[in-house]
């Protein structure tokens, strides 16, 4: 039996060793995509192949601490109904041996190419690192290829998660970077057939520009047209807190600016975050055949007490965000749920008028443990709205200060923390709640807070309060529970 065949039999074999262990926690979500056992983080290899769209994933199936990473795969026709396909890759080759890490695909001749990053480490842990590899014809199973780039000099081997793309005739490749003087970097790679690629320098970061000083890693770049501008995506390490931005361990963010081809280079602006939440991290994006920019991204962040989460004592750990399409606005990134997410809703909606004067209320029609809250025409004379989910999580908006605040009930310790940025007003909000995980879009994407959260299990309950007068109309909908084939 060779070293793939035995990985793979004995991630199966965990899997089923642990499923009712899985199902049986009541923070298990109900429309978002897990790992059937085991630890999940950075969607990888984002792609719709022949109509079908394609979610690889880092996945380490024998436990919920992080390790020598396998692609773990689920496909879906709609977004909504999902299939967890057989094991993508397994660390099985001597240039990925503690890990297949997280890459991109692209299609090409009727093929999937998939590129990653190959692990590997000495008895003392010091670091190699590969951009490897993998072609599908049938989106299941790879073909290894083995390592296409290695390490330019000037760079640590913290070199990892190539995302590809075409572009004027030729393939582009970045990948994330760590320079000899530790400055968080992106490399541009440039290529005529996909398997041979010629460095072209650095595009970003580095100790040069507006992000010469910008933290001592970029993870997972992914450079892409939306609108009038090019974006770049990046997840830097190494940024202080400054204010209410970069609160958390690391950040998930972007550029806005041109990338031009022939020259390889990238004038950009400054460097905005994504989310305003706790739990985003390593976004991937593709573009579908209806001209959609979609994102997916790892609700967590790396070396933030990810095992603390009380689902570590059902065997599993993290979880995707909803997909969300892109959009460019007055030169800014939104965020909006994929239309598809409304066909997740059950039944009519529950509407309802609200008028609140200084006083706190439950609705008993508007409650539950996976449901979408859409609230609108808010209008406010003064103070402050506050929206609280169960007895873990408290959405705040403060029109004196125009801030928009959200605080949970720590995993860790059970004190409150928060996460805030500035709202000029607040028009709307459209709120996803999946069991232990929110998502909250702000006025139509303007803004995104993402975070997982742990309730009281027999706690289902949404109260409002305002400090003066609010009068706002709801819109609120079950989801369905989703079984991940």
């Amino acid at each position: 039996m060779s070293r793939d065949e035995q990985l793979r039999r004995a991630a199966y074999e965990e899997m089923e060793k642990h499923k009712d262990v899985v199902e049986k926690d009541p923070y298990r979500l109900h429309y978002h995509l897990m790992p059937p056992v085991g630890l999940l983080n950075d969607p990888n290899g984002f792609i719709q192949f022949k109509g079908t769209y394609h979610v690889y994933y880092q996945w380490m199936p024998f436990k919920t601490g992080h390790g020598a990473k396998f692609w773990g795969h689920y496909s879906s026709n709609d977004f909504v109904n999902w299939t967890h396909e057989e094991i993508a890759l397994t660390p099985s080759e001597w240039y990925e041996k503690n890990g297949c890490y997280s890459g991109s695909a692209i299609e090409h001749d009727g093929k999937i190419y998939a590129y990653y990053t190959g692990n590997v480490k000495d008895e003392e842990g010091n670091r190699e690192t590969y951009q490897c590899l993998a072609i599908s014809e049938e989106s299941l199973h790879f073909d290894k290829r083995g390592p296409v780039v290695h390490l330019p000099d000037g760079f640590t081997a913290h070199f990892r998660d190539p995302k590809v793309w075409e572009q004027d005739g030729a393939f582009f490749m970045v990948v994330g970077a760590q320079t000899r003087e530790l400055k968080g970097a992106v490399a541009l790679f440039r290529s005529d057939d996909l398997e041979n690629w010629d460095y072209q320098g650095v595009l970003t970061g580095g100790g040069e520009g507006r992000l010469a000083d910008f933290g001592y890693m970029f993870e997972c770049p992914d450079l892409f047209p939306l609108g009038e501008r090019d974006i770049l995506i990046f997840s830097p390490q190494g940024i202080e807190a400054s204010g209410m931005k970069y609160q958390n361990v690391y950040q998930a963010g972007y550029v806005a600016g041109q990338f031009d081809s022939a020259t390889g280079t990238f004038e950009h602006g400054e460097f905005e975050e994504l989310d305003r939440g706790f739990d985003f991290y390593a976004p991937q994006t593709t573009l579908d055949d209806k001209g959609r920019r979609i994102l997916f991204a790892w609700m967590s962040v790396p070396d933030q007490n990810d095992q603390d989460h009380p689902t570590i004592e059902h065997k599993w750990l993290h979880t995707m965000t909803l997909p969300r399409e892109l959009k460019l606005v007055d030169g800014k990134v939104r965020q909006v749920p994929l239309e598809e997410m409304e066909d997740l809703r059950v039944g009519p909606a529950i509407q309802v008028n609200v008028e609140l004067n200084r006083e706190t209320r439950v609705l008993n029609a508007v409650k539950g443990k996976a449901f979408e809250m859409e609230i609108t025409d808010l209008s406010m004379t003064e103070g402050w709205f506050d929206l609280t989910v169960g007895d873990g999580i408290r959405f705040v908006y403060s029109s004196g200060e125009q801030t928009v605040t959200l605080e949970r009930k720590s995993y860790v310790n059970g004190v409150v923390e928060k996460r805030q940025c500035s709202v000029k007003q607040l028009n709307s909000l459209r709120v996803f709640v999946d069991t232990s995980s929110i998502e909250v879009f702000v006025n139509e994407g303007e803004e995104t807070f993402t975070a997982r959260f742990y309730p009281s299990p027999n706690n289902d309950t949404v109260r409002f309060e305002t400090s003066h007068q609010a009068v706002f109309t709801i819109r609120k909908w079950d989801l369905k529970h989703v079984n991940l084939k």
